[in-house]
């Protein structure tokens, strides 16, 4: 009797989750996984006869399953308590997640590269340019946590043999994980001053180390907190400010409007960490009236520099943020002025690893 009533109650379940996953409206995305979902797919004759329909409805069922969060993070529970380290791509150490980025794409380091040579005989070729990689957090966790991670001496190499013109930065002395956030991709700024000092130090400017230390009122969950589908507890999110700040001005190309440096409109976003400078824009500037040195700076970079720059800000008149997976590098000449400015590439291991969205 018990067996059936098991088999009953499971049966029921089924098709309850059935019944509702087909009444339901289709979500257009997940804010945990931050992505599009797939939707119910074209049904023709064409379609069935290809195999595209029931290839498009498998993808379909699976991201518009009923209560699909709450199973997502059953699952991902259940394989750590199996031992396994890693559960859909990513693995948990001292409470920081991390991303599985495994094995280094030497293809995509290569076309990488072969961008930035574009771009240096594109508009650099009389500037003194340097080059920094930000390690991501697996450079700082892999090892402890016995998980996968790609050679990252040997993307280093690559990249400062493949670019000759440029001087390298070593930037992995001046973080540990400490500096990232535990939930997120990216590091933290309030972590980021000994980075800004030895950038200023190699740039030939000053960075003032006399700020003060804000913090955001809504908790902050990262990017990897909703892709793990792990339950971990929330983190601050911080930002730093200096006499005068308020008067920077940040213009983007973009949108063609004036924003903040911290975008508090955007701590209610999907992604918080946007906050600094209202996220990634293809061209912005940051004009700073204070500045006692006439210099500029020009910094190609991904979203990690969108912390780092307002840390440097106070030694410049004005740097312009230059994003080129946002705009064609041709087209840079017409808003962007190179000569006279102190240049900055400024990339992540998780860009130049996968570096298919940098334009020709």
């Amino acid at each position: 009797m018990k067996k059936h009533l098991s088999l009953i109650l499971v049966l029921a379940l089924w098709l309850s989750l059935t019944a509702y996953a087909w009444v339901k409206p289709a979500d257009a995305s997940s804010d945990s996984e931050r992505r599009t979902l797939a939707q119910f797919p074209e049904l023709s004759v064409e379609t069935v006869l290809s195999g595209k329909f029931m290839t498009g409805f498998a993808d379909y069922a699976v991201d518009q399953f009923p209560l699909r969060d709450a199973w997502r993070s059953l699952n991902a529970m259940f394989t750590y308590g199996l031992g396994q380290k890693d559960s859909n791509g990513y693995y948990v150490h001292d409470g920081y997640i991390a991303k599985l980025e495994y094995p280094l794409d030497e293809a995509s380091v290569n076309y990488a590269a072969a961008r930035f040579n574009d771009l240096y005989e594109l508009y650099l070729t009389d500037s003194d340019v340097y080059f920094a990689v930000v390690p991501d957090k697996s450079y700082y966790l892999a090892e402890d946590a016995g998980a996968l991670s790609l050679d990252y001496e040997a993307l280093f190499d690559t990249m400062e043999e493949a670019l000759p013109w440029a001087s390298f930065v070593d930037l992995t002395d001046c973080l540990t994980i400490e500096s990232y956030y535990r939930t997120d991709t990216h590091w933290r700024q309030e972590a980021l001053l000994p980075v800004a000092e030895k950038l200023g130090e190699t740039l030939g400017v000053e960075v003032r180390a006399d700020y003060n230390t804000v913090t955001a009122k809504a908790d902050f969950y990262g990017v990897y907190y909703g892709q793990a589908a792990l339950p971990l507890s929330s983190e601050p999110l911080n930002w730093l400010t200096w006499e005068g700040w308020e008067d920077w001005v940040v213009h983007s190309y973009d949108t063609g409007l004036d924003t903040p440096i911290y975008d508090e409109s955007k701590l209610d976003s999907k992604d918080p960490y946007e906050s600094f400078l209202s996220g990634n824009m293809a061209i912005q500037t940051i004009t700073n009236p204070n500045a006692e040195a006439d210099r500029r700076l020009i910094v190609f970079r991904d979203s990690f520099g969108s912390s780092l720059v307002p840390l440097l800000a106070s030694s410049y008149q004005e740097i312009t943020l230059i994003d080129t997976r946002y705009v064609s590098p041709s087209a840079l000449g017409e808003y962007v002025e190179f000569g006279g400015a102190d240049v900055l590439m400024l990339y992540s291991t998780l860009v130049l690893n996968s570096s298919g969205a940098l334009r020709k």
